[in-house]
């Protein structure tokens, strides 16, 4: 069982960043970052391809963060510029897709992180 760790949330003001970490116990192929605010479904924010090379956002959020990962280290990363209070929520980081797509459909991933949770300030 891959075991995922989220780490990097807090509470900023609108207009600031965070920078997300999700460490994997081992490389699990295409990785995402998912978000679920209080009283919603979740939401995938972004992916990324196994090496990197292709990545996918939710259009809420396309311009503003970077999902990167670095397999070396076996950890992805959400860099969060331009934070507004609707993207407050906890963030999951997921993976063991068994599909090479850059999907933000939650139901396609197996492995899930326990979750960090950001907070966003007007």
């Amino acid at each position: 069982q891959v075991q995922l760790e989220e780490s990097g949330g807090g509470s900023v003001q609108a207009g600031g960043s965070l920078r997300l970490s999700c460490a994997s116990s081992s490389n699990t192929g295409t990785m995402a970052w998912f978000r679920q605010a209080p009283g919603k479904g979740r939401e995938g924010v972004a992916a990324i391809n196994p090496s990197g090379t292709t990545s996918n956002y939710a259009d809420s959020v396309n311009g503003r963060f970077t999902i990167s990962r670095d397999s070396a280290k076996k950890t992805m990363y959400l860099q969060m510029n331009g934070l507004k209070p609707d993207d407050t929520a906890m963030y999951y980081c997921a993976s063991c897709s068994p599909f090479s797509q850059t999907s933000l459909a939650a139901d396609e991933y197996i492995c899930w992180g326990q979750g960090t949770q950001v907070t966003v300030s007007s």
